[in-house]
């Protein structure tokens, strides 16, 4: 994949996560909460591997 695939992908699992984080907090459910907020880490992760990528010319 390449920088652009990468950077899609974590906008998508932020935003995803971020709404999971919110309904969670909005009905009690801690579950919910933490499944948002690792789904927001792996955006970040992916945000940053895209930006490696980036640098690296996608040939990482």
């Amino acid at each position: 994949m390449g920088e652009l695939t990468d950077k899609l992908d974590a906008a998508g699992n932020k935003i995803a996560g971020s709404v999971k984080e919110t309904v969670g907090k909005a009905t009690d459910n801690e579950k919910l909460q933490a499944e948002g907020a690792a789904q927001k880490l792996k955006g970040t992760a992916q945000d940053v591997k895209g930006s490696v990528k980036g640098a690296f010319g996608d040939k990482i």
